[in-house]
C-alpha cells in the first residue's frame, strides 16, 4: 500500500480522499492556493503546502507548483480528484516521469478518451454502442457534409471533438442550416479548445444521461457498478443524480456494463471510470467517457456498498481489485443533490462567509462537504459547496428522505440552490422518474439545446 500521496485538488473532493487515506493509513499532503489556507482538509492533512496565490492557474492548474510539493513532501503518489487537472494527459504523463503514480489512467488513455472523435471509434471497436455519426472528423468538402447529414438524418447535432461542459455543440434540423452551423462551431471550438476539429452526430429528441461507473486494475481485471441517472441537468451541467436509473432491468444493466468492462480491458485502462450515455427508446448511445472519478460517485457507492476511493488508492498502490463482478449487487436507491453556493433564480454564484451552518442527519443520510460556519467561500472557484445524498430501501424513501434532509439544511450568509433541490424533490414528474435532459430546463423555462 502506498505511504504518502498528495491531494492535488481542494474542496469536498480533496476531504472526500484526506478520509480514505486515514482509513487506509496512508499520510495526505494537502496543497492548496492561498485563498484556501482555512479549507477542512487543509486543516486535517498530515502536511500542507501553498502552492500559488487564489487565480486556479496560478495553483491547481500550475503543474511545476504540484510537482515540487510531491518532490518536497515526499509523497509517492498525486491523486487529482475531478476537475482541474484530473483529464490532463499532460499532467498525468508529466506525473509518471518525475517518479510518481498518477492515481488515475495512463497518459495515452486519457488522451484517447479525451478526443471525442477517437473515443468514438475505439467504443465501436469494443461494441460498444455509439450514436449514428459521421465517423470521424468532418472535412472542408461541404457536399459530402451534406451527404453525412442526410444519411443520419435531421436533426443532426455538430459537435467540438475537443469539447466539454456544454461548450462547443450546434443542433442542425435542416439541411440549409448546415454549412453556418458547422462554421460556428469550428471557430467556438477554436476559441475555446484550441482545436477546431468538429463531427457530427444524430440529435436525440428525449434522451435521458444514463452512465454506468467501472472499475479496473490495468492487470487485466475490470467491472462495472450498475448505473447512475443524472438527467436533471441545467446548461448540460448536472443538478441531481441517482442510482440505479429508473427503469433500467438487471439484464439491460448486465448487457451494457458488460460491454463498458470489456472495453476497459480492450484499451488498457486503469482506475475508475464513467461511461457516459444517451438512453432513448430502450437503447443506449455513448457519448464520452471520464477518466476520473465523477462528483456524484457516491450513489454508486451507496447501493453497491464499495469505496471507490479507496479502490482507487489500492490500484494506484499496484494491488488488484479487491472485488469481483459478482460481488456487485445492486442494493436500494440513492439520489444526491448538488449544493451550490448561488442565486436558485438566477443561478449567478455567491461567495461570501457563512454565518450559520447545520448539517442535516438521520438514517441514510449522507452530507459530503468542506463547508463550516465562519468559512468564506471564496469567488475564485467553483460554486459547488457541498453533496447532500440520501438511500433508501425504495426510490421513494431516498426521495422523502431528501425532502427532510433539505429542510434540516442551515446555510446563512450566502445564497444556494437548496429551494430548486425542493423544487424538484415535490415534481411530479421526478417523482415518477425516467425525465429527460431537457426537462428541467423546460420546468425553469430556459432555452437551451
Amino acid at each position: 500500500m502506498l505511504e504518502k500521496i498528495l491531494i492535488a485538488n481542494r474542496g469536498e473532493i480533496a476531504l472526500r480522499i484526506l478520509r480514505a487515506c486515514k482509513e487506509l493509513g496512508i499520510k495526505a499532503v494537502a496543497v492548496h492556493s492561498a485563498a484556501d489556507r482555512d479549507l477542512k482538509h487543509v486543516l486535517l492533512a498530515d502536511e500542507t503546502i501553498c502552492i500559488g496565490p487564489a487565480a486556479s492557474a496560478k495553483s491547481y492548474l500550475n503543474i511545476p507548483a504540484i510537482i515540487s510539493a510531491a518532490e518536497i513532501s515526499g509523497a509517492q503518489a498525486i491523486h487529482p480528484g475531478y476537475g482541474f487537472l484530473s483529464e490532463n494527459a499532460d499532467f498525468a504523463e508529466q506525473v509518471e516521469r518525475s517518479g510518481f503514480t498518477f492515481i488515475g489512467p495512463k497518459a495515452e488513455t486519457i488522451r484517447l478518451m479525451g478526443d471525442k472523435v477517437s473515443a468514438i471509434r475505439a467504443m465501436k471497436e469494443t461494441g460498444v454502442p455509439c450514436v449514428p455519426g459521421s465517423d470521424g472528423p468532418l472535412s472542408d468538402d461541404m457536399p459530402l457534409n451534406h451527404t453525412i447529414a442526410k444519411r443520419i438524418g435531421f436533426p443532426v447535432i455538430i459537435k467540438a471533438s475537443g469539447g466539454g461542459g456544454g461548450r462547443g455543440m450546434r443542433v442542425v434540423r435542416n439541411d440549409e442550416d448546415l454549412e453556418e452551423a458547422i462554421a460556428m462551431t469550428k471557430a467556438e471550438a477554436k476559441a475555446a479548445f484550441n482545436n477546431d476539429m468538429v463531427y457530427m452526430e444524430k440529435f436525440l429528441e428525449n434522451p435521458r444521461h444514463v452512465e454506468i461507473q467501472v472499475m479496473a486494475d490495468g492487470q487485466g481485471n475490470a467491472i462495472y457498478l450498475a448505473e447512475r441517472d443524472c438527467s436533471m441537468q441545467r446548461r448540460h451541467q448536472k443538478v441531481v443524480e441517482e442510482a440505479p436509473a429508473p427503469g433500467i432491468t438487471p439484464a439491460l444493466r448486465k448487457s451494457i456494463g458488460g460491454r463498458c468492462a470489456k472495453a476497459c480491458i480492450d484499451i488498457g485502462y486503469r482506475g475508475a471510470g464513467t461511461f457516459e450515455f444517451l438512453f432513448e427508446n430502450g437503447e443506449f448511445y455513448f457519448i464520452e467517457m471520464n477518466t476520473r472519478i465523477q462528483v456524484e460517485h457516491p450513489v454508486t457507492e451507496m447501493i453497491t456498498g464499495v469505496d471507490l476511493i479507496k479502490e482507487q488508492l489500492r490500484i494506484a498502490s499496484g494491488l488488484q481489485l479487491s472485488v469481483k463482478q459478482e460481488d456487485i449487487k445492486v442494493k436500494g436507491h440513492a439520489i444526491e443533490c448538488r449544493i451550490n453556493a448561488e442565486d436558485p433564480h438566477t443561478f449567478l454564484p455567491s461567495p461570501g462567509k457563512i454565518t450559520r451552518f447545520h448539517s442535516p442527519g438521520g438514517f441514510g443520510v449522507r452530507w459530503e462537504s468542506h463547508i463550516y460556519a465562519g468559512y468564506t467561500v471564496p469567488p475564485y472557484y467553483d460554486s459547488m459547496i457541498g453533496k447532500l445524498i440520501t438511500y433508501g430501501e425504495t426510490r421513494e424513501i431516498a426521495i422523502a428522505r431528501m425532502k427532510n434532509a433539505l429542510a434540516e439544511l442551515i446555510i446563512d450568509g450566502i445564497k444556494t440552490n437548496i429551494e430548486l433541490h425542493q423544487l424538484i424533490m415535490n415534481d411530479e414528474n421526478f417523482c415518477k422518474g425516467g425525465t429527460n435532459i431537457h426537462y428541467l430546463e423546460k420546468k425553469l423555462g430556459l432555452h437551451e439545446v
